[in-house]
């Protein structure tokens, strides 16, 4: 019941957390960048470092950042309207792409193959993703670890349909975990990272050979429009946070460490699985998400077919 009522208020305060964000836009304040982030990601970094608020102040522009859980509440807030920028993995905006969200891919990081895993308890008699089948399986509806669960039991012979999905975002598949409630859990860095080193969790597969694991920046729609000069002017600034990052990966550790209640270490290891180089959207990038999305439209698991190219931001514009 404590864990209903936990996330009844972490649902309550990220609704008021976008309404206050679209109302604020509402009152005449239209220059404003909405950045929606998590707390894992150069986005966090960009945030901290506060680079990029003099930048945009001398375009007339105030940044405003709102924390999400997860990939998939923040592109629903682009779906009503409440952020303009932000970013998530593959299977987010392939979802909120079916759900008729306003988003348009700008940027991406190369694959990041070892940053998610399908984890079993370190004690547990599975040695392969075959023994999945009939199981319990533990992931985040919608987010990467689902691609990553589709095309590991397609590559290991598995149906979707011979494993028991346990949709659970990543704080309740950790305790679910921990008490065997789930036989396996499916989940991303640094979640992935802690889990190893506080339980010994082990790994039946990561995404090598498997899935790329891209990570994506969106803007909406009408903003991009609007405003492409910004969104270039964030990019650069992200870009600037990603070579400062790669090139210090103790120092991002020991700043991203308080703020997601990780050790250094247990960070430092995340990171060093993580990608980094912002790039421009390409045509071989957007064939990739293509097929993540006739996957999920295969398996019913969105409503109907959608071509990526349709929401990816044209080169040269």
């Amino acid at each position: 019941m404590r864990r209903i009522i936990q996330r009844l208020i972490a649902a309550i305060v990220l609704s008021i957390g976008i309404v206050a964000a679209a109302v604020g836009t509402s009152y005449g304040q239209d220059k404003v960048v909405r950045i929606g982030y998590q707390k894992y990601g150069k986005l966090v970094l960009l945030k901290s470092k506060g680079t990029l608020e003099p930048k945009l102040a001398a375009d007339g522009y105030k940044v405003v950042w709102i924390e999400f859980p997860s990939g998939p509440p923040l592109l629903e807030a682009f779906n009503v309207g409440a952020i303009d920028f932000g970013n998530t993995g593959e299977a987010p905006p392939i979802f909120a792409q079916a759900a008729g969200a306003p988003i348009q891919y700008i940027a991406y990081e190369p694959p990041a193959p070892k940053g998610e895993a399908i984890l079993v308890p370190k004690d547990s008699a599975l040695k392969s993703v075959t023994d999945l089948k009939g199981k319990k399986v533990a992931l985040n509806k919608g987010s990467n670890v689902h691609y990553l669960l589709v095309k590991a039991l397609e590559k290991a012979g598995v149906r979707y349909s011979e494993i028991e999905p346990v949709f659970l975002a990543p704080a309740d598949a950790r305790a679910a975990f921990e008490r065997s409630a789930v036989d396996a859990w499916v989940i991303w860095d640094p979640f992935q990272a802690a889990a190893e080193a506080a339980t010994g969790a082990r790994t039946l597969a990561d995404g090598t050979g498997i899935v790329a694991n891209y990570q994506f920046y969106f803007s909406s729609k009408k903003f991009l429009e609007a405003n492409p000069k910004i969104v270039d002017a964030v990019l650069a600034e992200l870009s600037a946070v990603d070579d400062w990052a790669k090139g210090d990966i103790h120092a991002v550790a020991e700043q991203l460490a308080p703020s997601i209640g990780l050790s250094v270490p247990v960070v430092e290891v995340a990171l060093k699985r993580q990608a980094y180089g912002i790039k421009p959207i390409t045509d071989a990038v957007i064939a990739d998400q293509q097929q993540v999305a006739d996957a999920f439209f295969a398996l019913g698991l969105i409503p109907k077919a959608i071509k990526i190219s349709d929401v990816a931001r044209k080169p040269g514009t």
